[in-house]
């Protein structure tokens, strides 16, 4: 069964305050597997089936140690890797963020990246997050490309982004 509150204590501690659970990121968002176990105080077992389990791959786990993917809020930027997306991308988001975000384009807000979703099916999840009246934003990935946008892997269903300028959102 997964664990929905070790996935968000898992998030907070990797994505949000590492500080507070006495962990250190590496420049990539790594940190020891055993540092976070103690931390949260649970098994290897346990923290291996929320990353298994989890239908975003929020995580990541390597051998001996552990990042979040993506959705971090930390000071300074974890590195990712570039990579060439699909030609549409998705954003879900509420109705009134859609106007400005059609006027003056994707911006990362308060993380680091902005996320950008696979499927619109997807975007339509996240964008419930953001009220009720969701809309999804379509963004056209090889005119973003050619104009400089660069394109970060995030996993299999994510891919982030600095910014997207207007010209290439639509929705």
């Amino acid at each position: 069964m997964y664990d929905v509150r070790l996935s968000k204590r898992m998030s907070h501690a990797l994505r949000h305050a590492p500080w507070l659970y006495e962990l250190e990121l590496d420049e990539a968002g790594w940190t020891p597997v055993a540092d976070l176990l103690a931390a949260l105080g649970v098994s290897r077992a346990q923290l291996e089936n929320v990353v298994r389990d989890n239908q975003k791959q929020r995580f990541e786990l390597e051998g001996d140690r552990i990042r979040a993917r993506y959705g971090h809020s930390l000071p300074g930027r974890i590195v990712r890797e570039p990579g060439t997306p699909p030609a549409e991308l998705y954003h879900g988001t509420s109705e009134s963020a859609a106007t400005s975000i059609l006027r003056d384009g994707l911006r990362p807000m308060r993380r680091q990246y902005v996320h950008l979703s696979v499927t619109r099916e997807m975007a339509e999840s996240v964008g419930r997050r953001k009220g009720e009246r969701v809309r999804v934003l379509t963004v056209d990935t090889p005119a973003a490309r050619a104009a400089g946008v660069e394109f970060l892997r995030g996993n299999e269903m994510v891919w982030l982004v600095e910014h997207v300028p207007a010209d290439f959102v639509s929705g």
